[in-house]
Parts: structure tokens; C-alpha cells; sequence
């Protein structure tokens, strides 16, 4: 009986154990089950958003546009992002090497997402306590996190996006290659100071591509992964360097780095001088990036995707091939900041103790509401507005002293001071405008719309319209040269003329050397004698027929027709002005300003090529006799101090231009190979010098060409040009003077040869 009772009760307990571990095993199925349904959901994107095949192939990793000078050099980015991809090949072993020993050392052992790590993480950093062990992410799952990022914040949600990670990454291993997610996780990890990617973040911090970063340079970089802000090289050297260095000995430890090299590395310091931000508002060719910006905006809203999308300048990568030569550019921008620290601080000086300050010849009242249109035209004006803010209220506002930071040419400088005197300190300032371009091609190879963008952003080289003074009289001779087979050794009066049916309008030279003499045209033109412009405008074309002729060389811009144009008193772009010019160097044929040459895809696929557009707007004979003249203003005239203080040793054409009260300075220079304008004044033409002296163009538009043209010239690697313009091979026109001269005395009836008209001939 009781052997009975005993093995009922062992067969009970074995029917129990035997129960416990069926239930255990449904469970286990159970478990196993919902984990497999789960993840199977879970990647078929059943729970919430998960990306597609399509995706993984083209994630939306918001890319900057590139754009490229001539020459090869990144002139900047476009984007909402400061991202731009490299391929695998670009980068450096020991770059790849620095991330693998850093952030994952066993990444060519898993298939995305590394268990191992995982039961380590789980045993010393949940158990043990031990934060210091390291985190479980492969670089797969932090890929997948940079690429697709997590949407929810609570500890429930942050498990779901961890598990969500699992199932991207493993995919992406499924995807593609070892070398290709190491790629793609470069590309896409954040290093603070705007720069996404390392692309981006080699030119930021080193001004390097990843290709040339030194090996301690790349394990800054990788150091920085772990906490951009908390690394930066910038902001934390002594943190940075001391991460570099765990880099560095992680690299070591991983036999990346031989024992023999380590402690060399060890001790480097950590150089930031190379530090170059990558902003919208700095860099190089600031003006032009956003010329470009704008331009690319328009050509996106009628270039399709395959997909039919229009292209975004902003997120599709874009790579914009320009026109800019990147040296030239430097030397320009150089040129401009060289000169305007002397000019400004001549200008401060000059209009120090004026009450109106630095406006001239105007009221107070008309100040003051140049003063209220610029507050209403500020961004501070505009958000308060939006806010509700009274008129009253924004006013009170600007006169309250907060601080800033402003544009000095020693550097932004920190201060405090209101809005409104803000706005004040910023009307001193002169401000300036220049183009080159390839008369041969129509390439424009430097762009400069203002002294700097970030503090001025109106484009002075494009959008601004200034009177371009004596500039514009080579148009008129040329005009009058063409209708009447003028020489350049063709003599007249200088007297002065009078346009009896515009109010006997009688134009003034502005000195008078050699007044009542009989002078050629190389010499009025060299020394801009205002009587000689006149009466070729009277006797020898018209407005109409100049202004027919600078329409064809590309100015479109609206002229009067008066005769008041032969002194320049229209008003015109510097980007007109020298594209009109070009076409002189270019024997008369106008080609229209190009700016990019191709627009590619981010994998290199050509989008678009820009085809030039020409014109013949004048013959050949006379545009080079119009050069001929214009390289008198060089070699004699108002230009000579490009020779003598300058040292230019380049054929140069030039002429300077200057407007009422100097409220405008030009200089236009002619090289064989490049056509320049630019422009100096104030924002509005109340702002000037009171000298002549220091307000002319000789002074405040010609020194930036000349330092310029300088730099051009001593710049090895630009090879400049050296030759002089073309000439055609037959001449109609003699421009011997000692032989015109003999001709013109043996033979007054030649038509193609004018004499003095008979009204000349009574005053003479």
C-alpha cells in the first residue's frame, strides 16, 4: 500500500515536471514565435514605418549641391544640410582603420548587429555597472539610426527604435559590401560646426580633402563621433586632443599603428589654424554662390527626376561646374580687402565731424528717411512686425542698446549699440563691385558683388545700377569711329560744344590742359576731355545710333536717348559693363556671360550643358582701334599709375570713370584674356567723398584692378597673359599719326575723313 502511494506520488511529480516543461516549451514556441512574427512585422513595416528596398538603395540623406570653380577647387555648398558624399575610394586606410578600432572592432565579423558586444554590454554595463565597457551598436545599426532616425523619445519607444535598428541593419548588411556601409556611415554622421559627412568635416576643421588628412588628423575627426560639441577641436582643444589621442592608441592596440610610431603620435599637437567653417555667409565667391543658389532654384523648377520631381538645389546633391577660376577669384578678393582697409578708413576720416554724416548735400530730413527705409527693410523690422509689435513699439525698440556683432575690416568685433545706430554705422561704409570675363568664351572668372556678404548682402555686380561716368565714352567713339572710318590720330578743337535743342546744354571739361588746341582722339579719349565726347555725339553719331550699338554688346539696361550719355550719365550694371567691354577684346563679337559650364547628379550624370549665345555687334577694324585707344589711358592718361605704382607689366586697355560729386568710381581694364569692371561708392549716391582727389575713380575703383592684376601676373600657376590684342590683317584705316597726318594733308575731300564742320571752323 504504501509502495502504492509512493509511485503514485513519483508519477504525479513526473507528470507535473512533464506538464512544467510542455508549458515551458509552448511558452518558448510561444516566444519564439512572437519574435519571429514580431520582427517579421516589424520589417514588413506592419508597426510603424520602415524603409524599402528603394529606400535603403536611395536614402534621403539631404545632400548639399556642390559647386566647383573652373579649376577643380570647391568654391562652396548649397544645402539645408552641410553634407556632401565621398566614395570609398577617396578615402584614406587609415581613416577606416580609426573608426573600426574606435566604434566597432568586430565589424567584419557580424552581419549587423554584433551579439557578442550585446551579452558584453549586458554583463558589465546593466549587471556590473561598469559604464566605462562601451556600447552595443554596430556601425550598421548606428547607420540605420543616421539614416532613418528615431521618432519617439519615451524608454518604450527608444527599445522599439533599437529593435527597429536590428532589422534596418541587417539589412543594409544584406544590401551592400562591408566598404560600402563604411562609406555610407562617413557620409552621413554629424561633426558639429555645420558639417555633415567627411567630407565636409576634413574642409571644416583641416581645409583638406579626406584623401589628404594626415593620420592624427583623421583621429580628431573620429574622435569627435563620440560627442561632436564635447570634442571639438575648436571649442575643446585640450579634450580634443586627449580623445585623439584614445584614437590613437585604440589604433595601436588593434595593431593599426605599429609600437615604433605611436608615441610620435602621441605627442603632436593639435593643429587647428586650417579651421575654415563652411557658411552660406563666408567663404569664397559668396556673391556668386548665391547668384548661383538663385539661378539653380529656377533650373530646378523645369529639370525633372526620373520620377518626374523637380530637382532641389537644396537636397539632391547636385555637382554645379562654374566658371570662376578659384586663383583669380582669391586675388580679387585679396585686391578688395587690401584696398578698402586704407579706403575706409580714409573715408571715416574724411566725413568725421560733419553733422550728416555720411551723407552730403541733403537735408536732415531726407537722412532720417533713409535711415527709417533701411530699419523697415531689416529682418529685426520684419519678425517684430509679424509679431504684432506697433510701429511705436518696433521704433522704441531700435533705440534700445543691445549687443552684436559688427563688420570692422580688422574683423567682426563685438560691441553694443542700438538697432538704429546699427543702421547708422553701416552707411559709412563704401561698398564695391567687379567682374572679369574670358572675352574669347563669355566665362565669368570672378564675381564680387560687395565687401562682404554676410554684413552687406545686396548684389552690387548684377543687381546694382550705377551712372558708369567716362567709362561709357569708348561706346561713343567707337559708334562714331565705325559711321565715319574715324582714325584713332583723327584731330579736334577742344572747345566747348552746345546742344542747341537741349536747353543749349554745353558740357564742361573737368580741367584745362590743352584747351583750344587741335588733339586726337587717343589723347581726348586717354585723358577723357569732355568737348571731344560732346562733338562726336553732335557731328559724328547719335544717341540712337550708340545706344543700338552697346545693346548689341549686351547692355540692356534702360538709356536715354539724349545726348548727355556721351558723358556717361546713364545708369548700368558692372555685369554689363564688362561684357560690353569683352566684346571689344573679342574683335567685335559679343558672347553672353556664362556662368556653368555643366550641372551633374550626384553620381556624376549630366544634366545639363550650357550652350553659348554670340553676336556680332561691331567690326573688327574698329574694336581693335578702340583697344588701341583705351591702351592710351594706360600708357599716358588718366590709367598711368597702373604702371607706375602697380608695376604691371601686362597689355593693358583701360579707362576710368567718375560721376558727379564722385558719387560713383570706375575702372574698366582690358587684357587680351580677361575683361574687368568695377565699381566703388556708397549705398546711395549722397554718400561720397568731397574730393575729387580721393573720389575719382583713379583712386577708389583703379587700385583694386591694379593689386588685382598684380597678384594675376606673380601667380605662377595662372601663366597670365602676356601677349598683346589681336590685329586684323588688313587695316582700311592708317593709325600711324606721322603717316595720317601726311595723308589728311595731301587729300581734304576724303569722305572717310571729316573735317572740322563749318560752325567749328567760324569758332575756330
Amino acid at each position: 500500500m504504501a509502495q502504492n502511494k509512493s509511485a503514485n506520488k513519483n508519477k504525479k511529480k513526473t507528470t507535473d515536471f512533464s506538464s512544467y516543461v510542455k508549458m515551458m516549451w509552448k511558452v518558448f514556441a510561444g516566444l519564439l514565435i512572437f519574435i519571429v512574427i514580431f520582427f517579421f512585422g516589424l520589417s514588413m513595416g506592419w508597426l510603424g514605418f520602415m524603409p524599402s528596398f528603394e529606400e535603403l538603395e536611395n536614402p534621403n540623406s539631404n545632400l548639399v549641391s556642390e559647386v566647383y570653380s573652373a579649376d577643380g577647387e570647391i568654391l562652396g555648398y548649397i544645402g539645408i544640410q552641410n553634407r556632401s558624399n565621398v566614395q570609398h575610394s577617396e578615402l584614406p586606410k587609415y581613416l577606416i582603420d580609426a573608426l573600426i578600432a574606435t566604434e566597432d572592432v568586430r565589424f567584419f565579423r557580424h552581419s549587423g548587429v554584433d551579439f557578442k558586444s550585446l551579452f558584453r554590454v549586458l554583463g558589465k554595463t546593466i549587471l556590473s555597472g561598469d559604464k566605462g565597457s562601451g556600447g552595443g551598436s554596430t556601425l550598421s545599426q548606428q547607420l540605420a539610426k543616421n539614416l532613418f532616425p528615431r521618432e519617439r523619445k519615451s524608454k518604450v519607444g527608444l527599445v522599439y527604435s533599437k529593435l527597429k535598428e536590428w532589422v534596418v541593419a541587417i539589412k543594409l548588411e544584406r544590401n551592400y559590401t562591408k566598404d560600402e556601409i563604411l562609406t555610407m556611415y562617413l557620409n552621413t554622421v554629424d561633426f558639429g560646426s555645420n558639417a555633415f559627412g567627411i567630407k565636409t568635416a576634413s574642409k571644416t576643421f583641416f581645409n583638406k580633402l579626406p584623401s589628404e588628412l594626415k593620420i592624427e588628423e583623421a583621429a580628431v575627426l573620429i574622435g569627435m563621433l563620440k560627442a561632436p560639441s564635447a570634442y571639438s577641436p575648436v571649442r575643446k582643444t585640450e579634450r580634443s586632443r586627449e580623445r585623439r589621442n584614445v584614437v590613437l592608441q585604440q589604433m595601436n592596440k588593434y595593431d593599426f599603428i605599429p609600437d615604433a610610431e605611436i608615441e610620435a603620435l602621441l605627442k603632436k599637437p593639435l593643429d587647428i589654424s586650417r579651421y575654415n567653417p563652411q557658411s552660406h555667409d563666408e567663404g569664397i565667391a559668396t556673391y556668386f554662390r548665391e547668384y548661383i543658389r538663385n539661378y539653380m532654384k529656377e533650373w530646378g523648377k523645369t529639370h525633372k527626376k526620373q520620377n518626374g520631381d523637380p530637382y532641389d538645389v537644396h537636397k539632391d546633391g547636385l555637382k554645379i561646374y562654374t566658371t570662376i577660376d578659384y586663383r583669380m577669384q582669391r586675388n580679387a578678393e585679396e585686391a578688395v580687402r587690401e584696398h578698402f582697409k586704407i579706403l575706409q578708413k580714409q573715408f571715416f576720416e574724411h566725413t568725421k565731424g560733419y553733422a550728416s554724416a555720411p551723407f552730403t548735400g541733403i537735408s536732415k530730413d531726407e537722412v532720417n528717411k533713409f535711415y527709417i527705409q533701411a530699419m523697415k527693410g531689416s529682418e529685426r523690422y520684419h519678425n517684430m512686425q509679424q509679431e504684432g509689435y506697433s510701429e511705436k513699439e518696433i521704433r522704441d525698440e531700435f533705440d534700445k542698446k543691445v549687443e552684436m556683432r559688427v563688420f570692422t575690416w580688422q574683423g567682426s568685433r563685438d560691441t553694443v549699440m542700438s538697432p538704429w545706430d546699427s543702421l547708422r554705422y553701416y552707411k559709412h561704409f563704401l561698398n564695391t563691385a567687379m567682374v572679369s570675363i574670358e572675352p574669347q568664351t563669355g566665362h565669368v572668372k570672378v564675381y564680387i558683388g560687395g565687401i562682404n556678404y554676410k554684413y552687406f548682402k545686396y548684389d552690387n555686380a548684377m543687381l546694382g545700377r550705377r551712372q558708369v561716368g567716362s567709362t561709357f565714352k569708348p561706346f561713343v567713339y567707337a559708334s562714331a569711329m565705325k559711321e565715319n572710318e574715324l582714325s584713332p590720330c583723327f584731330s579736334l578743337p577742344n572747345i566747348p560744344v552746345t546742344f542747341e535743342n537741349y536747353d543749349d546744354w554745353t558740357p564742361k571739361n573737368s580741367n584745362t590742359a590743352r584747351e583750344g588746341e587741335m588733339i586726337t582722339l587717343k589723347w581726348a579719349l586717354a585723358n577723357s576731355v569732355n568737348y571731344i565726347s560732346a562733338n562726336l555725339m553732335k557731328n559724328y553719331t547719335t544717341p540712337n545710333s550708340v545706344i543700338s550699338l552697346v545693346r548689341k554688346m549686351g547692355i540692356k539696361s534702360p538709356i536715354p536717348a539724349v545726348p548727355s550719355i556721351c558723358l556717361g550719365t546713364s545708369d548700368l550694371s558692372v555685369m554689363e559693363m564688362a561684357q560690353a567691354m569683352a566684346t571689344f577684346a573679342n574683335k567685335g563679337t559679343h558672347i553672353e556671360p556664362v556662368f556653368i559650364t555643366k550641372i551633374t547628379d550626384n553620381k556624376g550624370v549630366v544634366l545639363d550643358i550650357t550652350e553659348t549665345k554670340s553676336n556680332v555687334a561691331l567690326d573688327q577694324e574698329t574694336s581693335y582701334m578702340v583697344l588701341d585707344l583705351m591702351k592710351g589711358v594706360v600708357e599716358s592718361g588718366t590709367g598711368g599709375r597702373l604702371r607706375y605704382v602697380y608695376g604691371l607689366r601686362s597689355i593693358i586697355a583701360g579707362k576710368t570713370g567718375t560721376t558727379d560729386n564722385n558719387s560713383d568710381g570706375w575702372f574698366i581694364g582690358i587684357n587680351p584674356r580677361l575683361a574687368t569692371a568695377v565699381w566703388t561708392g556708397g549705398e546711395v549716391r549722397s554718400i561720397h567723398f568731397r574730393s575729387t582727389a580721393l573720389g575719382q575713380g583713379a583712386s577708389m575703383a583703379l587700385p583694386v584692378y591694379g593689386l588685382f592684376m598684380k597678384k594675376c601676373e606673380s601667380d605662377n600657376t595662372l601663366k597670365f597673359y602676356q601677349g598683346d590684342f589681336f590685329k586684323p590683317d588688313i587695316m582700311n584705316i592708317e593709325m600711324d599719326c606721322s603717316k595720317y597726318l601726311e595723308e589728311i594733308n595731301t587729300d581734304y575731300s576724303t569722305q572717310s575723313r571729316k573735317t572740322i564742320s563749318s560752325e567749328y571752323e567760324k569758332n575756330w
